[in-house]
């Protein structure tokens, strides 16, 4: 997933030390001079520098793939249905029985739910059938060097370096996604160096062909990322059509116990601990699905920026764990991506800040649209429609 849509898991822990920016967008061939050096710099040897770098290349597809993120505009309801598939779900059980060692292992070790391992794993490569066909090291190089993030490449170009000199990298032939993450749920060169774990016991950490290897750094690096082991993410519920929307989204939390006595059932099971704090997520407005979102959810947004995605990973994980399809009501039509861009650009001009107008509805857009429909006397659900739109 991660090669068709945002750049996800940015790791927290320096695995190499800091490095100066190079400067970005200068020559291609210049630019690589420079990482070179920087490389010696930080310790490492001219030999295996030279080699390293010795059949890098410019990729212009990843510039074109790191701009084209369209996917993330569809909504809750038609991302989901399109993501979470009959035939996923029956690999996702074949694969929870095959790998079940691995999976009790973790759950052990890191109190990680196998159903949120197992929806990463297929929404990421649909269970390591499509890892990415970009050369990793030219897709580090080429975001290196372009000018929007070279602060978050260039370390990792350091980090495949450091797994280069392990005997864990080759840098003419390793191949992922186009935005340089390596393996069956997708990581990062220092995501790796981090928290990469020899699953399977041969010595050595493989991502792309070991699936205990994989499931077992995914694992850790949540852990790493906040995971809190043991405790829920995402529960459907049913909510009463008399709740204040405004108490609603990632941006308001209330333990469970006070969401129960305002009228907050699950569809089926029963709440988590009552005192954990927790949101209610309406991905698609009051009409629509819902959900209780706890402390683990918010982790998902340090592996993927995306809110959609996010909500459909973590709901996938329910899923394949026994939950329920979800009730998707009737919410209101929403609007299209040309319309977010004329909402967010009306918003932006009265002050508020939506991330960036994009035609996606993320987080800080649906905060905005909730504060807009309080003003105006609107149930403040945070689902723009086009009605709100014309308000505006």
């Amino acid at each position: 997933m991660r090669s068709h849509g945002l750049l996800l898991a940015l790791s927290l822990a320096t695995a190499t030390p800091a490095l100066a920016e190079v400067p970005c967008g200068e020559s291609f061939s210049s630019f690589v001079s420079k990482m070179k050096q920087a490389a010696v710099q930080q310790g490492h040897a001219p030999a295996s520098v030279d080699r390293f770098f010795s059949s890098v290349r410019q990729d212009p597809a990843v510039i074109k793939a790191d701009r084209a993120q369209g996917v993330f505009q569809k909504n809750f309801l038609d991302f989901s249905r399109a993501l979470i598939s009959q035939n996923r779900m029956q690999n996702g059980a074949a694969y929870a029985a095959k790998y079940k060692s691995t999976f009790d292992r973790i759950e052990r070790e890191f109190g990680v739910s196998r159903g949120v391992l197992l929806a990463f794993w297929a929404l990421e490569t649909d269970f390591g059938q499509v890892q990415g066909n970009f050369n990793t090291l030219n897709a580090l190089m080429t975001l290196s060097h372009d000018c929007r993030r070279p602060e978050l490449f260039q370390p990792q170009v350091l980090a495949a370096l450091t797994l280069f000199e392990h005997g864990d990298f080759d840098p003419a032939t390793t191949k992922g996604a186009w935005a340089g993450e390596i393996g069956m749920v997708q990581m990062l060169p220092k995501d790796i160096l981090t928290n990469g774990v020899d699953g399977d016991g041969d010595g050595h950490v493989r991502l792309k062909t070991s699936a205990p290897d994989a499931l077992m750094s995914g694992a850790k690096m949540l852990r790493h990322l906040g995971w809190r082991a043991n405790e829920p993410w995402l529960q459907e519920i049913v909510v009463p059509s008399n709740l204040d929307w405004s108490k609603t989204g990632l941006n308001h939390k209330m333990t469970v116990s006070q969401w129960a006595k305002l009228g907050v059932k699950p569809r089926s099971g029963s709440l988590g601990p009552s005192n954990l704090q927790a949101s209610v997520l309406l991905p698609m407005g009051r009409n629509g699905p819902a959900f209780l979102a706890y402390p683990n959810f918010e982790v998902y947004f340090e592996w993927n920026k995306s809110f959609v995605y996010v909500t459909t990973a973590a709901y996938f994980a329910t899923r394949l764990e026994g939950a329920p399809v979800y009730s998707a009501g009737n919410p209101q039509p929403g609007l299209s991506g040309a319309q977010m861009k004329q909402l967010q650009q009306k918003l932006v001009r009265m002050g508020y800040d939506v991330g960036g107008v994009d035609g996606i509805l993320g987080e800080k857009t649906r905060e905005a649209v909730q504060h807009v429909q309080q003003k105006l006397g609107l149930p403040a659900d945070a689902w723009p429609t086009p009605a709100l739109l014309s308000r505006l």
